[in-house]
């Protein structure tokens, strides 16, 4: 008698042999974020948020004293790339920290 049920997908059967390998090693799935941990990512957020506001700010009155010059407008946005990486590699630091409970 023919089993009914659909053909799992590449994806679906990768999934799910990761599933056995996690629940092998004791590896649980995540648990959901308490009030106090939803507070702390909203304040890593917001502190990110006016930290980029505030760069974005310095970046633009630099960018106009750089009076046209090609080369220093590369700099000038290289250097801003760069701080803005930093800043948001930061955050996602912190909220993994807030994640793992730490």
């Amino acid at each position: 008698m023919p089993d009914d049920t659909p053909l799992k997908s590449a994806y679906e059967l990768a999934m799910e042999r990761l599933r056995q390998k996690d629940e092998a090693e004791g590896v649980t799935a995540s648990k959901p974020l308490r009030a106090a941990q939803k507070a702390r990512i909203s304040e890593l957020r917001r502190d990110a948020k006016a930290k980029l506001a505030e760069m974005e700010i310095l970046h633009r009155k630099d960018f106009s004293t750089a009076g046209g010059d090609p080369e220093k407008i590369r700099d000038l946005e290289e250097k801003y790339r760069i701080d803005r990486a930093r800043v948001e590699s930061r955050m996602e630091d912190e909220i993994a920290k807030v994640h793992r409970g730490k």
